[in-house]
């Protein structure tokens, strides 16, 4: 890579941008509202004029987009970004045209996953699942540094697992789902459900869980345990050497890490334990990864 790539990185609520440099590491960091609340085309108007407002400023000879739900890389298209309404968008082909530079599309899991393989926890590991807690629960199975995106770009989703610990609908149509029991979202919803207290988030159950309180501690081990055997899944049909956490959850630090690791061992019998670590790039995950998407796509082209 030897040259000024941007990246962007889209949110339901947010888009993050950021530039960089010769040695694809990131700078100068700027952030939108998508706009979503305004429909489909509303919110990729603000994804162009955003990425069109950093090509302008940097001048870059390519860019980088991670885009969130079912993503086809290949045919650069999203083929269902439910928390933007779209469907079977030619993002890349939309996004190229504006700009006038070659554009790269990423899964946003898929390309943190690239980031902490690269740059962050994944570093030395062949084979390691990225998978990020938040408002949902996802994953990708990094092998040499590529993703595995699956027969029909819907590779690692994890959060859609069926669950032991629960029968709440889950927005993908399903009921049970791992994500409506252990994301961040479903530890602060399901607290505020026992309590009655609204407001209260991922982090301060965590940190009312690590204090001894018992309504809380029942709803954040439930979370583990939910994860856990999700874990344990993935871990039987794919091996991972190390599981990479990113999200708000993994910032609770040993009190969700200690008891996750020890709740994973407890479902192992012949498979390997892996390591299970905190991410390293934490929120410029999907930037950095779609800025090194950026920079092959550079080097594809120099090497024809």
């Amino acid at each position: 890579m030897t040259t000024t790539t941007i990246a962007l990185d889209i949110g339901g609520t947010y888009i993050k941008g950021e530039v960089a440099g010769p040695d694809g590491i990131l700078r100068d960091s700027e952030r939108w509202s998508t706009g979503a609340e305004r429909g489909p085309d509303a919110a990729l108007d603000t994804v162009v004029a955003a990425a069109a407002e950093l090509a302008a400023r940097y001048r870059p000879a390519a860019a980088g987009i991670a885009v969130p739900g079912i993503v086809d890389e290949a045919s650069g298209v999203s083929v269902l970004a439910a928390s933007l309404d779209w469907r079977r968008l030619p993002c890349r082909d939309r996004f190229a045209e504006a700009l006038g530079i070659p554009v790269a599309i990423g899964h946003d899991v898929r390309a943190g996953g690239l980031a902490e393989a690269r740059l962050g926890a994944g570093r030395g590991s062949r084979n390691f699942l990225f998978g990020p807690v938040g408002t949902g629960i996802a994953a990708a199975l990094m092998v040499d540094e590529r993703a595995l995106a699956g027969s029909h770009a819907m590779a690692g989703e994890l959060g859609h697992l069926p669950t032991r610990s629960g029968d709440e609908a889950c927005p993908c149509g399903s009921q049970g789902c791992l994500e409506t029991v252990a994301s961040a979202a479903a530890v602060a919803r399901r607290y505020t459900a026992a309590t009655g207290e609204p407001g209260v988030t991922a982090k301060d159950v965590g940190e009312r869980a690590a204090a001894g309180d018992q309504t809380t501690v029942a709803v954040w081990q439930a979370a583990i345990e939910a994860l856990a055997d999700g874990l344990a899944t993935a871990i039987t049909l794919l091996d991972p050497e190390r599981i990479v956490i990113d999200g708000g959850l993994a910032r609770a630090g040993e009190p969700y890490f200690g008891p996750l690791r020890t709740a994973v061992a407890e479902r192992l019998a012949f498979q390997t334990a892996p390591e299970i670590v905190p991410a390293e790039l934490g929120h410029q995950a999907g930037c950095q990864g779609a800025a090194l998407l950026a920079g092959d796509l550079l080097t594809a082209r120099s090497a024809r």
